[in-house]
């Protein structure tokens, strides 16, 4: 009689906890993002980027999500406002979400059902990259509007909201490896973690260049020298080899009479020659293709509970498959090619930030096989073998890879700069042509981004340099 009540209090358990999931929805429970979100991604990476907002999933991922997704693509197809609106709407909700004495509740019942189920039912919590480029394409909308003080605040809070996402993350990892131990799980973890490559410790897997320079140029164009220089060596750092990036840290340097730093910096890239009185520089800020989506994969493996019994289950995770760069069409200037050297590669922010939340992942993953070969137990009491026949097909429907990511960010970002006479330029590219002002003493920022056949383009002055 006692067992029976156990068992009943389980299923009913299981019955509160599902119901009372946020994010529970057929597509959460029996598949996962990427495939819900082929279709809008198939459309972006050939450039149409109006189908592209039409075919985005139809149940929603969570308001920070969906915002970042929809901001982004709105951006591309140049409906700026929506764009705005959508990219606030995701920051409003990382804030809240940030908020973490408000939501302990609601997310302890989405923990509870994930636990069940899969990691689709937990609110979905951006990457630390991911932030970062909120922010930074905050800060592209108000550069566009040409408000100077509202795109400098963005790169200052990318810095703040980053850094509170990096401590959160790393109490994740301790509570998942906590919750392991104590379960009795951590044997068979190496197994899945070993398939994993590492993506490397290389700055530029952690850090945004692309963020870093922009934050430079904005700096500049406000009359702040020395916070431009903090940033334009933060994207040196992240790019050593990039020479775009190099002159510049050299020509602020120069600026700001860092005798020891321009020792160093000299010895490494060269003499910085200062350009005639009459040139205007040209940044070109250029987006490439698209990042890669997360698939899944599944791995039959046995796992051990604290009470020494062995389950067998099927662990579906996420991964990034093997992938060739985007390959474009070349950009024009005033009919030379532009030769851009990479400031960010955001397919290795991705894969950096898939293996360093993998632990929890695999954590989760370990821990819901305990817990559901309890509901399966509870199903197949007193020989109800139709009971444990249904608990088997659940689980094993149920068990879907986390493959939630930002998906309509760049695969890769160049930086291209120029010295050049005062007058006005055409950038081309299949058949489309942008004008180029070139003022003397001033910068003129020229953002692109291209997808398949399609660009996306603008072109703005800034501050005197």
């Amino acid at each position: 009689m006692i067992k029976r009540t156990i068992q009943h209090a389980i299923t009913v358990g299981i019955a509160l906890a599902l119901t009372a999931c946020a994010n529970l929805s057929p597509q959460n429970l029996f598949s996962h993002y990427s495939a819900a979100n082929t279709e809008a991604r198939a459309a972006l990476v050939q450039g149409q980027y109006q189908s592209a907002l039409a075919s985005l999933p139809d149940v929603p991922a969570g308001e920070i999500l969906d915002g970042m997704e929809r901001g982004r693509i709105a951006y591309l197809a140049g409906q700026y406002p929506n764009s705005f609106a959508a990219l606030n709407q995701a920051d409003e909700a990382v804030k809240a979400q940030q908020r973490a004495a408000q939501i302990q509740v609601s997310e302890g019942l989405n923990q509870a059902g994930s636990l069940l189920t899969n990691d689709n039912l937990i609110t979905y919590q951006p990457a630390d990259y991911e932030l970062g480029f909120l922010h930074l394409y905050l800060a592209l909308n108000y550069i566009q509007q040409r408000d100077l003080s509202g795109a400098l605040v963005e790169v200052r809070r990318a810095n703040q909201v980053q850094e509170a996402a990096r401590k959160e993350r790393e109490a994740s990892l301790n509570q998942a490896a906590q919750a392991v131990s104590r379960e009795g799980l951590n044997n068979n973890l190496g197994a899945v973690l070993a398939r994993y490559p590492d993506a490397g410790e290389q700055l530029a897997a952690v850090q945004n260049g692309y963020l870093f320079f922009l934050s430079g140029l904005l700096y500049e164009a406000d009359g702040d020298l020395n916070s431009a220089y903090i940033d334009y060596k933060r994207a040196l750092a992240v790019a050593p080899g990039n020479m775009y990036v190099a002159n510049t840290v050299l020509r602020v340097a120069s600026r700001l009479q860092m005798r020891a730093d321009l020792t160093q910096l000299e010895a490494r890239y060269g003499h910085y020659t200062p350009p005639g009185a009459n040139a205007g520089r040209v940044v070109i800020l250029d987006e490439q293709g698209v990042v890669q989506a997360r698939e899944g994969w599944r791995l039959p493996l046995w796992l051990a509970d604290r009470h020494g019994n062995s389950v067998i289950y099927n662990l579906a995770l996420p991964y990034y498959p093997k992938a060739s760069g985007p390959t474009l069409g070349p950009l024009l200037l005033n009919q030379q090619s532009v030769i851009g050297s990479k400031l960010a590669d955001v397919n290795q922010m991705a894969h950096q930030s898939l293996n360093e939340h993998l632990p929890v992942l695999v954590a989760r993953q370990a821990l819901r096989v305990v817990a559901k070969n309890e509901f399966r137990k509870a199903a197949a009491s007193n020989g109800n073998d139709v009971g444990n026949l249904l608990a088997n097909i659940f689980n094993t429907l149920t068990e879907q890879p986390d493959t939630r990511s930002w998906q309509s960010l760049p695969a890769v970002v160049d930086l291209y700069q120029a010295d050049m006479p005062a007058g006005t330029y055409p950038l081309r590219r299949n058949g489309e042509s942008l004008d180029v002002k070139v003022v003397p003493g001033r910068t003129t920022l020229v953002w692109v981004s291209r997808q398949g056949p399609q660009t996306r383009w603008w072109s703005v002055l800034l501050g005197e340099s």
